[in-house]
């Protein structure tokens, strides 16, 4: 399509956009007209703006050291059931809010090893995002295990054929993740939870591109462990805390490897040993952040206004117009689409390569066009299905083209 009838279906698919309204409910940067960034950190909410105001005088101020008993203390898990409720699909009980995603995964990645003795091999892709293949390699020197990897295609992600190759006696457990944080590939985690009990391992899904955006059915699809960002899709703000989902069978006989006070089940007794709290809680460490558990509750209410199935509508027009958009404009001039072409196999964003990208995107930058670039030649089109319009999408790949000309 040109120029100008691309612009004019963004405008109607605006029009007709039932989500729409919910771009109101975010605050707008003065100098952005086109935020393609939101798989990275997602917009504050208004509401947020004015609840962490209101926490500093009306809560820490006013209540002071009383707020613990009064609602934080119990704040990492009326949070994490609500994420539970509202975008993983889980019954209360097996969601904690804790430290970054980073130690989540190192805990939970060390709690299942443990519960699979005898076994030594761990399957991992190489095209996972950075920190989840850093852990396993420090884990498996750690503890001598053995990393069995999985090459996924560059524009793709990885399949239950290419898991049921790898997977055998000595497997204690998967590591992948549920949305490819480069191509956007969606994984069939059903199919690959399946395959991996069948074998008699475990299953830790890493949820940082998909939680928000995708449907997820934890509990419908057997999933053992979980983990998860909340500055992305869940707009938690910058470095919010992580979560950690442990299924309700397995929390009482998995020991978590950072033993903290607020996982014990007295933590304001101090008493001389480590006794773990019964169930969920066990998995806190320490002091949990309750400053940054604050903006994303008020995510969690708009995506449980709009329902998950209605975001990942808009989701899927939204890359679908942009897959659009790409082939007609920047195809023509040489750059690659790189994610997978089928809806039903792609989360949030799509991922476009071209050379000279590195040095474009500081451009872009600078003309208020915001998407991600990931070395050597990549661009992500990061869009939130609640704050990114049709016509943000248009004016990015425009831009684009303008920078290829």
């Amino acid at each position: 399509m040109t120029e100008a009838r691309a612009r004019t279906r963004a405008r109607q698919l605006d029009t007709a956009d039932p989500l729409g309204r919910f771009r109101d409910e975010f605050i707008q940067s003065p100098d952005v007209v086109a935020y393609l960034d939101g798989n990275s950190l997602g917009r504050p909410t208004k509401k947020s703006a004015d609840r962490l105001t209101g926490f500093v005088t009306g809560q820490w101020g006013a209540r002071l050291i009383r707020g613990w008993d009064e609602s934080w203390y119990e704040l990492p898990l009326t949070v994490g059931d609500r994420i539970g409720e509202v975008a993983l699909g889980v019954a209360p009980g097996q969601v904690f809010i804790g430290d970054s995603t980073t130690v989540i995964l190192y805990k939970l990645i060390r709690s299942a090893l443990d519960a699979r003795p005898g076994r030594s091999e761990i399957v991992v892709d190489t095209d996972n995002f950075p920190t989840d293949r850093f852990i396993l390699q420090g884990i498996a020197a750690e503890c001598g295990m053995t990393l069995r990897w999985v090459t996924p295609e560059p524009d793709a992600g990885v399949t239950p054929e290419q898991v049921a190759a790898v997977l055998g006696p000595d497997t204690a457990l998967v590591v992948l993740s549920h949305v490819a944080y480069r191509s956007g590939f969606l994984a069939d985690a059903p199919a690959i939870t399946a395959l991996a009990h069948d074998a008699g391992a475990l299953v830790l899904w890493d949820l940082c591109h998909s939680v928000g955006s995708v449907p997820v059915e934890l509990d419908a699809w057997g999933v053992d462990l979980a983990a998860g960002c909340t500055y992305k899709y869940l707009n938690g703000g910058p470095g919010s805390p992580a979560f950690g989902y442990v299924r309700a069978e397995h929390q009482d006989s998995f020991r978590q490897p950072i033993q903290g006070w607020m996982g014990t089940s007295e933590p304001f007794v101090m008493g001389p040993e480590y006794e773990p709290h019964a169930g969920i809680r066990r998995f806190l460490s320490g002091t949990p952040s309750v400053v940054g558990m604050l903006a994303m509750q008020d995510m969690l209410d708009l995506i449980a206004e709009a329902g998950i199935a209605a975001i990942r509508a808009k989701s899927q027009e939204l890359t679908a117009f942009a897959t659009d958009l790409v082939d007609e404009l920047l195809v023509p001039r040489g750059v690659a689409f790189s994610s997978p072409r089928d809806p039903e196999r792609r989360g949030s964003h799509v991922t476009i390569d071209h050379p000279s990208f590195a040095e474009a995107n500081a451009r872009l930058w600078a003309r208020g066009i915001i998407p991600d670039f990931r070395r050597p030649n990549g661009l992500r089109l990061g869009l939130s299905p609640l704050t990114t319009s049709f016509a943000e999408v248009e004016l990015g790949v425009e831009a684009i083209a303008a920078e290829l000309r």
